[in-house]
């Protein structure tokens, strides 16, 4: 269906859990979440299926399944399972930060996954553990080359460009795409939860981040994606550019969120949310008409850059990004 300005609402991001196996420093603190909710407070994977064969009817052909980190919920491949045979669906992909990826993605795959986003931003071992507060590139770098392996491609990998952390790595990253089917995006550290206090001094813009890779040739751009691709001379892979902050495409926006307490979003950006746990297990009669409240309700843009913007509640571990 279409939301309030015409745009084409066919893609849900859907959060199956708010616990990570890692404490990033710009989404989680680092003792984790200080609210964790009870197991009766959170959609079961039987409630999110439900609700996702009604988005299906209303034109949504395409689910990420996202977390916290996805791979750490038990019962994530039989639920990928589930979705992949839902009428209408088209197209299921997850984003993770690939620490379990290598022992899931063969039983994924199986199950129906397409694709892979993998959050990574640094290769190098010390660095990486100290963004992520101890993870191990290592097990991330293993996932990929398995799910190129198993061809599941292209693989993107997601890079969260922070100053003082990481800006000395970009070159290497896209490196990645020279010999392999690899999509290295980069994405603009954003006002969120942990971040919002220090993204400011932090931010590095996707322009000054092009400025340094330097030899880009530009591609087509596809308007379902939020991210400018480039390629670079004779590479196999591309490098992409997501702005959310300084070149926003808001008006291009296909998607709708929901959390994994049943909140549905909008907006990333945005605090408003709906409530679908209670509709789901109390009347489910009305999912549909709460399921096109909530794409209709779709905000024309985000108000990041405004004066007046204020952080949202959530840490990004529980919207999912």
């Amino acid at each position: 269906m279409k939301d309030q300005y015409n745009r084409k609402i066919n893609y849900m991001r859907i959060s199956i859990t708010d616990l990570c196996n890692l404490r990033c420093l710009y989404c989680m603190p680092e003792k984790g979440i200080d609210h964790k909710k009870k197991h009766e407070d959170m959609l079961s994977f039987e409630e999110i299926t439900e609700i996702a064969k009604v988005a299906a009817t209303l034109g949504v052909d395409k689910i990420r399944v996202t977390g916290g980190e996805p791979l750490v919920k038990k019962g994530i491949v039989d639920f990928i399972g589930n979705l992949s045979k839902i009428d209408g669906i088209k197209d299921i992909a997850v984003t993770t930060n690939g620490i379990l990826l290598k022992d899931y993605a063969k039983d994924l795959k199986k199950a129906g996954l397409k694709r892979v986003n993998i959050s990574i931003d640094s290769l190098k071992p010390e660095k990486y553990a100290e963004i992520t507060r101890g993870g191990n590139v290592n097990k991330v770098l293993d996932g990929i080359q398995e799910v190129i392996r198993l061809g599941m491609t292209p693989v993107k990998l997601n890079v969260v460009v922070i100053g003082g952390h990481n800006e000395d790595e970009v070159e290497d990253f896209v490196k990645l795409t020279m010999d392999d089917d690899i999509e290295v995006r980069f994405i603009e550290l954003m006002p969120i939860g942990e971040a919002g206090n220090w993204a400011k001094h932090r931010f590095i813009s996707n322009e000054k981040i092009k400025k340094m890779i330097g030899n880009l040739v530009p591609l087509a751009h596809h308007t379902s994606s939020p991210a400018k691709y480039y390629k670079l001379p004779g590479a196999k892979g591309k490098v992409g550019f997501i702005n959310p902050i300084s070149s926003h495409f808001c008006g291009e926006c296909n998607r709708i969120r929901m959390t994994s307490d049943g909140k549905l979003k909008p907006c990333l950006h945005s605090d408003a949310e709906i409530d679908i746990l209670n509709i789901v297990r109390n009347d489910s009669s009305r999912l549909k008409e709460v399921l096109e409240e909530a794409m209709f309700a779709k905000p024309q843009q985000h108000y990041l850059l405004a004066e007046d913007y204020q952080l949202g509640k959530r840490n990004m571990s529980e919207i999912g990004g």
